[in-house]
């Protein structure tokens, strides 16, 4: 089975990522994520992900990159993954955790995250991510989760602007993979019909859309 293409191109380092300049700059002048936790809140396939992936490769080699379930996590999975924070990974030396879909964590996971978070290794950081909506739902049903934000480096990703840097990056994969067949144009309005969606617009790309 061929790899979908939002995975075969997604940006490797911060100079790749497109429509995003502001989230980019926060993490050049954050410099090395030692120690760190983050926070990116955006529209799906706006970068959420592309971007927690390049930050945690900036400590940790592939092997030591963790992605968690928020709404998997307990207490007593959260000490077991402090555990495993102690040690050093191969490689780079370091350690990363995802947490996707960040605003389903529970209160008193939330709770013990707090002190997590001000103890971290600095061969250690964590990248939750989680949708505009998701954040809005999470800060208005648990008290708890505003103190969280203080402990992390917010980047909030835009969904505006983004259709012709996003056309432009969808047409030249479109060429690359021979899917090409359709003007400009055309891939500007593949955008708006997607809502600025990358990951959306290549999986339409992939299914022979744009090809004439």
């Amino acid at each position: 089975m061929s790899l979908p293409l939002y995975e075969k191109y997604r940006p490797r380092s911060l100079a790749e990522v497109v429509g995003q300049p502001k989230a980019v700059r926060q993490i050049e002048s954050v410099g090395d994520p030692g120690g760190k936790s983050y926070w990116i809140s955006g529209a799906s396939g706006t970068g959420k992900t592309t971007l927690a992936k390049i930050i945690a490769g900036l400590i940790a080699d592939d092997w030591f990159v963790t992605e968690l379930d928020a709404t998997a996590l307990t207490p007593a999975k959260l000490r077991d993954i402090e555990q495993s924070m102690a040690m050093f990974g191969g490689g780079k030396g370091g350690r990363a955790y995802l947490v996707n879909e960040a605003h389903g964590l529970r209160r008193d996971t939330i709770r013990q995250l707090l002190v997590l978070l001000e103890r971290l290794h600095q061969h250690v950081c964590v990248v939750f991510t989680t949708t505009k909506d998701g954040q809005d739902s999470l800060f208005e049903d648990e008290a708890d989760a505003h103190p969280l934000l203080s402990r992390c480096v917010v980047l909030t990703l835009t969904n505006q602007g983004l259709a012709k840097p996003f056309a432009k990056r969808v047409l030249a994969i479109a060429l690359a993979e021979g899917l090409d067949g359709q003007p400009e144009a055309a891939y500007i309005k593949l955008a708006q019909k997607h809502k600025n969606n990358m990951r959306s617009m290549l999986q339409a790309v992939q299914a022979g859309a744009m090809k004439e």
